[in-house]
């Protein structure tokens, strides 16, 4: 009988690109593998995996999490497993309770830096609370995952334990490779404009959005578009009004993987903006680098940590020393697609894609996983 995996989180799975990758890999050695998520309005089909998405009374604050941990808890209970696998510490104690009452094996994948997320920063209770659970099972754990370096060293250092990093890329493809001006075209894209991309599920606030609108009243001859969901997509669409910028600034909807690949392979530039604002942003790896990497364009980026990592070994395009209106603007005129640094940027670009890939990154699942099935 094949061993079985259940893989939770408190997204509803359809663009969790990270879970996706993991689960397929899982069943490519031999795994069965369910992915346990939650329905929202809107949520657009899971492909491919089996899954159950609980619809929930609540849907944020307290009682989301309170009503989300009762009803993971009963789910993983009483559904045959071999091996629970928690993404992010939002997670992590319903799966913990439940791998100690049925003696079945834990995976822990912490995507980012939980505890310091900026939600958390204006409420000491609810971040004292996080952190209790964390202190109480990080300990005990014995296969933690995490997303990046500086991340990794930061658990190694709080809980002596032994943290494998592995890095949300995306898979190998051509996308690069593609004709722009016909797949403008397709999309019915401008052909005469300088297309930037902000794109991502977590356009949030102090990620950068609001200073790429507003740089949009400095540059010339561009467009923005920012295909995606967050937070802080209700101030960015009062900023394009109030500041006058509806034919600056288009904003999509969070689209298939495949089709959000399409649009960001006809853009000039993807941004990413994240600022050194508190300490989760500081030592992110924003997963929307790799996916321009992916469709083969070069990167204006703010300067951290691991940003600055990545683009020591492949100089991807611009860093940024601050992110302001007037920076992102400088940046974004600079992009020339006929100048020969954005050419040098552009081959730098498809040689990142090609070692900073899953079928690369997924050899540390294997090496682990191997031992658990």
């Amino acid at each position: 009988m094949k061993k079985r995996i259940i893989l939770s989180v408190t997204n509803d799975l359809a663009t969790d690109q990270r879970v996706q990758k993991v689960a397929q890999t899982l069943i490519d050695m031999g795994a069965e593998v369910c992915l346990v998520g939650r329905k929202l309005k809107g949520s657009m089909p899971v492909p491919q995996f089996e899954h159950h998405r609980m619809s929930l009374l609540f849907n944020k604050g307290v009682a989301f999490y309170a009503e989300y941990h009762i009803r993971l808890f009963l789910l993983l209970l009483f559904k045959r497993a071999d091996i629970l696998v928690a993404n992010d510490l939002d997670t992590l104690l319903p799966n913990y309770l439940v791998s100690k009452i049925k003696g079945v094996q834990l995976v822990y994948d912490s995507h980012e830096y939980f505890t310091e997320v900026p939600e958390l920063q204006g409420s000491p209770f609810k971040k004292k609370i996080w952190l209790s659970v964390e202190r109480f099972v990080f300990p005990k754990l014995k296969n933690v995952f995490t997303v990046n370096i500086s991340i990794a060293n930061i658990y190694r250092q709080l809980y002596q334990k032994d943290i494998h990093v592995l890095r949300n890329v995306p898979r190998r493809n051509v996308i690069h490779d593609t004709n722009r001006i016909e797949s403008r075209k397709k999309l019915g894209l401008p052909l005469d404009k300088k297309i930037i991309i902000l794109q991502g599920s977590g356009i949030n606030v102090s990620r950068g959005g609001e200073e790429a609108v507003a740089a949009m009243m400095y540059t010339n001859n561009s467009m923005l578009y920012i295909i995606g969901s967050g937070d802080a997509l209700p101030t960015l669409k009062k900023m394009v009004k109030e500041l006058q910028l509806d034919k600056r600034v288009v904003f999509l909807a969070k689209l298939p993987y495949a089709q959000l690949q399409e649009y960001t392979a006809c853009a000039d530039a993807g941004l990413t903006l994240d600022k050194d604002n508190n300490l989760n942003y500081r030592y992110s790896l924003p997963n929307k680098l790799f996916d321009y990497f992916a469709c083969g364009i070069p990167v204006i980026a703010s300067s951290l940590i691991e940003i600055e990592r990545i683009h020591q070994q492949y100089n991807f395009g611009i860093l940024l020393k601050e992110v302001t209106p007037h920076a992102v603007a400088e940046a974004i005129n600079s992009i020339n697609p006929d100048a020969d640094i954005y050419q040098s940027w552009r081959k730098t670009v498809a040689i990142a894609a090609e070692n900073l890939c899953w079928e690369n990154e997924e050899k540390i699942i294997r090496e682990v996983y191997s031992k658990l099935l």
